[in-house]
C-alpha cells in the first residue's frame, strides 16, 4: 500500500529504539473497540491487518505502524431533538425553567443513555519510522490526525524529539517564482493544477484544475499580489504530487512506471505484496524527500 499524503517531520535525535523494545512499548496501548458508553477509542493495531498481530511491519530499516480510531456516531441534530422534548417534558412537569447548568446535564445524561445504541466508524492512520535519514512520515492530509498519532507515539515512548520539516526558502515564493519565471529545478515538473491566494487580508483565491499553467492568466494573477498556495508537480517521472505552502505532499500518486514495477513482482500472498509496496515506497521516498528540500534551499535545522 502507498501513502496518499506525506505530513513529514524530522527526528532531532538518533531514533535508537530496538523493533522489539518498541512493540513492547505499543502493546500497551493496542487498540480495543469502544465500550459500550465510549465515544471514541483509539490505538495500534497491525499495519498487516487481516489476523496479523505483529504491531510494526519492517523492510530495508523502515518501520510501519497504523493508528486505528473508532467514534460512535451521535448526530446532533437528534440529540438536540431529544433535549428538547425532555427539556419541555420538565418545565411543562415543575412548572419552571431549566437553567443552563441543568440542561447541559440533561444533555450529558441523554448522550450517555444513546451511546450503546450508537453506530461506530473506525478509521486507519499509517506511519513510517525512517531512522537512517532521519523522518517519521505520516500519511495524512490533516496536521490534527498526524498530531494524534505522534501524540500517541510520544506517550508509549516517553519522549519523541521531532520537529515539522522546514525548508530555508519560503515554499509558496519559490513556488510562484516557478510560475512567474517558468524556470523549474532539475527533475522536477509542473503539472495542470494549482491554487493561488491573494496576500491581501481580504483577497480572493483562485483553484486552477485542468488547466494549462503557463498561460498569461497565471502571471497576470501572480502579478496582482496572489501567491502560490499549491502546486501539481511530478518528480522525476516518478511521482505525482500536491505540494503546499507548509511542504506538505497530497494527493501522491504512482507514475505507470513504478506501477509497472510493482506488478512485475511475483507476490504470492497478501502479506508479501503489502511487503513489496512498502519496501519499494520507502526507498522512493529516502531519495524523492532529500531532493525534495534540496529545490527549497534545504533544511532549516532547529
Amino acid at each position: 500500500m502507498w501513502f496518499k499524503n506525506l505530513s513529514l517531520f524530522r527526528l532531532t535525535e538518533t531514533f535508537n529504539v530496538s523493533s522489539t523494545e518498541l512493540i513492547e512499548k505499543l502493546a500497551p496501548m493496542i487498540f480495543r473497540p469502544c465500550g459500550s458508553h465510549d465515544e471514541s477509542s483509539f490505538g495500534w493495531t497491525a499495519p498487516l491487518g487481516g489476523n496479523s498481530e505483529l504491531l510494526i511491519h519492517e523492510a530495508n530499516g523502515f518501520i510501519m505502524l497504523c493508528a486505528k480510531k473508532e467514534e460512535k456516531v451521535l448526530p446532533s441534530a437528534v440529540i438536540n431533538e431529544i433535549v428538547q422534548e425532555k427539556v419541555l417534558e420538565l418545565e411543562t412537569a415543575q412548572g419552571s425553567k431549566l437553567s443552563r447548568k441543568e440542561k447541559t446535564s440533561l444533555k450529558d445524561e441523554i448522550i450517555f443513555e444513546l451511546l450503546p445504541r450508537a453506530f461506530s466508524f473506525s478509521r486507519k492512520t499509517y506511519a513510517y519510522i525512517d531512522p537512517k535519514g532521519g523522518w517519521i512520515v505520516v500519511d495524512s492530509a490533516s496536521s490534527k490526525k498526524a498530531e494524534d498519532l505522534l501524540s500517541y507515539l510520544r506517550k508509549c515512548l516517553g519522549s519523541l524529539p521531532i520537529v515539522p520539516v522546514a525548508s530555508a526558502n519560503n515554499p509558496s515564493q519559490v513556488m510562484t517564482q516557478w510560475l512567474m519565471d517558468n524556470e523549474i529545478p532539475q527533475g522536477i515538473s509542473i503539472e495542470d493544477e494549482c491554487e493561488l491566494r491573494s496576500t491581501e487580508e481580504e483577497g480572493g483565491i483562485v483553484r486552477c484544475k485542468n488547466h494549462d499553467l503557463s498561460l498569461p492568466e497565471i502571471k497576470n494573477h501572480l502579478q496582482q499580489n496572489k501567491l502560490v498556495t499549491k502546486l501539481a508537480l511530478n518528480w522525476d517521472d516518478k511521482i505525482s504530487f500536491i505540494l503546499d505552502e507548509e511542504l506538505a505532499v497530497k494527493r501522491l500518486r504512482l507514475s505507470d512506471l513504478i506501477q509497472d514495477q510493482i506488478a512485475d513482482i511475483n507476490a504470492e500472498t497478501e502479506a508479501e505484496r503489502f511487503d513489496a509496496d512498502f519496501s519499494i515506497m520507502t526507498l522512493e521516498l529516502a531519495n524523492f524527500l532529500p531532493r525534495l528540500l534540496e529545490i527549497f534551499g534545504g533544511e532549516i535545522k532547529k
